[in-house]
């Protein structure tokens, strides 16, 4: 029996429209009265997520949410802070000091805000926040290091070519210092050390007595490797890369074929 639904957003429970299927919210739902726990986890910062659950209709009493790659988890309920890993000072000197060196923006979530350190948001970055329904604004390194934010993952945005040239020169040295990843073809993220969607779900499924073994994932990017590779059941989206679907344990329908709805069918209302 599954206690807990791990669900990637983009490109799993969102459609390439970037809405939620009826089918999927139906599915959670039952998945929901059958006891299952939903937990969303998600690259995205948590103001892209508050209108998404909202449109899930579920109750906010001790559920949670796993935001920025797994940086942060938070409760429903008053959407505060149960556990989080920040970039230190050191760290975001240090990736200043590479931006400084590339055509890729670098950006930076705290709690609220999506922030772009020491220039202007350019096209790119604006049309990125505008998908998590919010601007980026503007933070001086000076104020990005005073200790006074708590900032979590960080990322480097360009058109993919030139993240292409970006991740040549600067992935494997990026990698040996972070959990980085490159989640989409325009955007390089890295977090602290070890931070991934695995390791906030795996704090997370202590703090609530669940084993791995009880766990169903479904994601379909390179981010959601790690969180496949640990729940006792992986699912990969039929969209997901073909890499990404070696590494899962199944293999589901695409995020605009009802995927996750069909994943919860099959692998847990037939329980």
């Amino acid at each position: 029996m599954f206690k807990i639904l791990a669900l990637d957003m983009d490109g799993t429970l969102l459609n390439s429209s970037k809405e939620i299927p009826q089918a999927h919210i139906d599915a959670i739902h039952q998945a929901v009265e059958a006891g299952v726990k939903l937990v969303l986890c998600t690259g995205r910062p948590l103001v892209g997520v508050k209108p998404y659950y909202e449109q899930l209709c579920l109750s906010q009493e001790n559920e949670y949410v796993i935001v920025d790659n797994g940086c942060a988890t938070h409760q429903t309920s008053d959407w505060g802070l149960v556990d989080y890993r920040s970039l230190s000072k050191e760290e975001i000197l240090y990736l200043d000091s590479i931006a400084r060196q590339t055509p890729a923006q670098l950006t930076i979530f705290d709690e609220e805000r999506y922030l772009v350190l020491g220039e202007e948001p350019n096209d790119l970055v604006t049309y990125d926040a505008g998908l998590v329904f919010t601007e980026p604004m503007q933070i001086s390194l000076q104020e990005a290091t005073n200790g006074k934010n708590i900032l979590f993952q960080a990322m480097f945005l360009a058109q993919p070519e030139e993240l292409d040239a970006f991740e040549k020169a600067f992935g494997t040295e990026l990698a040996q210092r972070f959990s980085a990843v490159r989640s989409q073809a325009y955007i390089y993220e890295t977090m602290p050390k070890g931070v991934t969607k695995a390791s906030a779900l795996r704090e997370l499924a202590e703090r609530l007595a669940v084993s791995p073994a009880e766990i169903m994932a479904v994601g379909d990017a390179n981010n959601d490797i790690e969180m496949l590779e640990f729940a006792g059941l992986g699912v990969a989206m039929g969209n997901a890369p073909d890499h990404v679907k070696e590494l899962a344990d199944a293999v589901t329908a695409s995020n605009d074929d009802n995927g996750v709805a069909a994943a919860i069918k099959n692998y847990i209302l037939q329980q």
